[in-house]
């Protein structure tokens, strides 16, 4: 079950299909997301005059052509504490899933003025990398003045002939650090326009003017410009996910190099996770890794079972590295000593490099490690010194 059909998405349901998993990707609004929206997408590897829509809808296309199935809808609660995921949809839907990929995306903040939304992608941006040689020679307007919108000012100064920042501070007053405010400053291509916000924006087919609102005076002025650069934040798309996933303090879900959460089963990919670079390349590179990652975590579920749940019998794990000499030699004592029980016990050895979630499920910090599962879910910690009496006394204790 993927959650989120934009370029993370996407490109985990083209992985996830083509391993032959049954394959559902749940979107709520337009399929493609935030990159859907995007006018001209000129930075996309091999792909230099392509829109988002026709992007979106080539990855739309490729998930679909390997059997993934793209629903519309939203999903509004999940619940994740069982090995079987649960999912429920606004309209009516209740799911099942063995692994889940969050991939909702983030929205930027909104100034919810006139003229915005009309001139999205018209004008309007909230992506200096998207965008912004899109205005060479030509002025813009930025909106805000912490750490991303002076350093997307910046940047933005390559192109542009002019960059205006509006900021609602006094004279010199910013909410970045001090390194690139003094950057800012000293930039020749950029102004400041104090006590400041953005009240409106005006144009015919494309932006051509904006009106400012002194906060002081309420004075409105009419500014003539090209463009217009937003930056007052952006949230994520995980209000469902409160207490189900662990989210850092913006609402951007925590995931580690494999796109894991800390939930079992649960990965997280694109705009929706705490990264460095939100751009539709980072996004498919999430979605791809999180597919790859999820695949192996059902194959090692699946394999776990037929090895243990389902032995019919006790099972002995020992938890060994090919780094750790000494768990290699008790390997082959475990054996033996296994071999003296006469078919009473199971012995699964567990690479702790190779399958370190299996590790961690059972909280083996380290190899060597021996742990008895008995039926009826009984766990037992064993001495790595193990002998075919203690072993057998411990088959014979009760639980």
């Amino acid at each position: 079950m993927i959650i989120g059909a934009g370029p993370a998405g996407l490109a985990a349901g083209i992985y996830g299909a083509r391993a032959k998993l049954h394959t559902l990707i749940i979107e709520k609004g337009a399929v493609g997301g935030q990159a859907f929206t995007t006018r001209e997408l000129v930075n996309y590897p091999g792909f230099p005059d392509a829109t988002g829509p026709q992007l979106m809808k080539a990855m739309a296309d490729h998930a679909a052509g390997f059997g993934a199935e793209i629903i519309r809808d939203e999903v509004v609660d999940v619940n994740f504490a069982r090995e079987i995921k649960e999912i429920s949809t606004r309209k009516g839907g209740s799911y099942q899933a063995r692994a889940v990929i969050l991939a909702a995306g983030a929205q930027p903040r909104l100034l919810n003025i006139p003229g915005e939304k009309e001139f999205r992608g018209l004008g309007v941006s909230y992506c200096a990398t998207c965008d912004a040689e899109f205005y060479e020679g030509l002025d813009v307007v930025v909106v805000g003045n912490g750490d991303a919108a002076i350093e997307e000012a910046l940047y933005i100064t390559r192109f542009a002939r002019k960059v205006t920042m509006l900021v609602i501070h006094d004279p010199g007053v910013v909410d970045c650090n001090r390194t690139s405010a003094e950057k800012a400053f000293q930039n020749e291509k950029m102004a400041f326009i104090w006590n400041s916000v953005l009240a409106e924006i005006k144009g015919d087919q494309e932006v051509e003017a904006v009106v400012i609102k002194n906060i002081k005076t309420g004075e409105l002025s009419q500014f003539p410009v090209n463009g217009v650069f937003i930056y007052v934040g952006t949230v994520p798309g995980t209000g469902f996910l409160q207490g189900k996933v662990e989210l850092d303090d913006k609402g951007y879900i925590i995931t580690n190099e494999r796109m894991e959460t800390a939930v079992d089963g649960v990965f997280a990919a694109g705009d929706a996770r705490v990264k460095y670079l939100r751009q539709v390349i980072t996004a498919a590179n999430d979605g791809a890794v999180a597919a790859i990652a999820a695949e192996n975590y059902l194959r090692e579920e699946e394999e776990f079972r037929g090895q243990v749940e389902d032995a019919g019998k006790p099972v002995l794990l020992a938890f060994w590295s090919p780094a750790h000499e000494e768990s290699i030699a008790l390997l082959s004592t475990l054996e033996s000593v296994v071999g003296q029980c006469n078919g009473q016990v199971k012995l699964v050895k567990v690479d702790i490099s190779r399958r370190k979630r299996m590790a961690s499920k059972y909280h083996v910090l380290q190899a060597p490690a021996i742990l008895l599962l008995k039926k009826g879910g009984e766990k037992r910690d064993l001495p790595p010194n193990l002998t075919a009496r203690s072993l057998e006394a411990a088959l014979r204790e009760k639980n």
